[in-house]
C-alpha cells in the first residue's frame, strides 16, 4: 500500500489527505470498526459529539495503542463542537468531556461543527443533544461566532487542541471570521461530491491557505437511510453509468474514482465504511491518477444538490443554515 499523502495545515501540522468517517457508525461495531481500520492504515479519525460514538471510538483507539498497533502521536484525531456549546463558557467543558470520551489528552483538530448557535442543552440532562431543545422545539442562542472561535482559540493556548476549524460555513461567515481570528481556521469541512463542487468556495479556501475535507464524497449513498426526497430524485453516483465508464479505464472501482476525483483536486477525503475489505479499498484510492479530461467530466456533474442541512431532517422554519 502506498503511503497516505499529507496536508501541511497553516498551524504548522500535517494532516493525513485520507482518513476515516465516523458520523453513521453504529455505537456497538464503533470501536472495533476504529480498531479496524488503524490496522487497514488509516491514521486519521473524524468524529464529533453529535455523532453519539466517542467513547465507543475511544476504546477502539486504546486497544490499538494498547497492543502495540500504533503511538496516540501516529494519530490525527477530529472532533467537532456542537452547536449548542458555542457560549464562551460552555466551549471548554465540552471539548474536555469530548477528551475524556476518547481517552485522550489533546485533539489534533477541533471544528465549530455547524455555524449557528443553539440554546445549550446540559450533557445530563441529554448527550448528545441534536437540534431540538426539548421535544420538537427548535431555540437558537445567542453567541456570536467570533466568541465562540475567540473560545476556540484559548482551547489551543490550553493545549487541548492543536488545530482549529470550521465545519460547514459559506462564503460570507468566513471572510467575517478572518476579520477577527487571531488563529486562521486550519481546514474547512463541507459536504462534496460532482453533485455538489462549490468550487467557488474551494477557490476562496485555497486563496486563504485553508486546507478544505470533502465528507459525503460518493452522494446520495450516505443519506438513504433517511429517505430524503432528494436522494430519489438524482440516481446513485457509485452505479453512475459514465462514472463505471471511468473507472474501467483505469481497472479500478467507482468508489475509487470518485474518491480520487477528490484527492486529485488538493482535497483531503474522509470515507466511511464498517468492512475491512472496504476500508482497504478506499484508502487504495490515492495509488492511481485520473487524467484531467475525466476530472472535468466528473466535475460538470454538478447540480448544486445539498443533502447535509436541518430542514432535510425535520420540518424547520427556524434553521436555514444555507439559506
Amino acid at each position: 500500500m502506498a503511503p497516505v499523502p499529507t496536508i501541511k495545515l497553516s498551524s504548522g501540522y500535517e494532516m493525513p489527505q485520507v482518513g476515516f468517517g465516523l458520523w453513521k457508525v453504529d455505537n456497538p461495531v464503533a470501536a472495533d470498526a476504529v480498531y479496524n481500520a488503524i490496522k487497514a492504515g488509516y491514521r486519521l479519525f473524524d468524529g464529533a459529539c453529535d455523532y453519539g460514538n466517542e467513547t465507543e471510538c475511544g476504546q477502539g483507539v486504546a486497544r490499538a495503542i494498547k497492543e502495540g498497533l500504533v503511538k496516540r502521536e501516529e494519530l490525527f484525531i477530529v472532533s467537532k463542537l456542537w452547536t449548542t456549546f458555542h457560549d464562551r463558557e460552555h466551549v471548554e467543558p465540552i471539548a474536555r468531556k469530548q477528551l475524556a470520551d476518547w481517552g485522550v489528552d489533546y485533539f489534533d483538530l477541533y471544528l465549530i461543527h455547524f455555524p449557528v448557535a443553539l440554546e445549550y442543552v446540559d450533557p445530563a440532562v441529554r448527550y448528545p443533544p441534536g437540534w431540538q431543545y426539548e421535544g420538537d422545539e427548535i431555540r437558537r442562542g445567542k453567541a456570536t461566532i467570533q466568541e465562540t472561535w475567540t473560545a476556540m482559540e484559548g482551547l489551543v493556548g490550553k493545549g487541548l487542541v492543536r488545530s482549529i476549524g470550521i465545519s460547514n460555513f459559506q462564503a460570507q461567515l468566513i471572510y467575517d471570521l478572518l476579520r477577527f481570528a487571531k488563529i486562521r481556521p486550519a481546514t474547512l469541512q463541507i459536504e462534496h461530491h460532482p453533485y455538489l463542487v462549490q468550487q467557488e468556495l474551494l477557490n476562496l479556501a485555497k486563496h486563504e491557505g485553508i486546507a478544505v475535507t470533502a465528507y459525503s464524497s460518493f452522494g446520495p449513498a450516505s443519506f438513504k437511510r433517511f429517505n430524503m426526497e432528494q436522494v430519489a430524485e438524482v440516481g446513485s453516483l457509485l452505479e453512475d453509468e459514465t462514472i463505471h465508464k471511468i473507472a474501467a479505464k483505469y481497472n479500478r472501482p467507482a468508489s475509487q474514482v470518485l474518491l480520487r476525483w477528490a484527492t486529485q483536486r488538493g482535497l483531503a477525503i474522509i470515507p466511511k465504511t464498517v468492512r475491512p475489505p472496504h476500508m482497504a479499498c478506499n484508502l487504495a484510492s490515492i495509488e492511481f491518477d485520473l487524467a484531467e479530461e475525466d476530472i472535468a467530466t466528473i466535475s460538470a456533474f454538478n447540480r448544486g444538490i445539498r443533502f447535509n442541512k436541518p430542514s432535510h431532517y425535520f420540518p424547520t422554519d427556524l434553521l436555514w443554515i444555507f439559506a
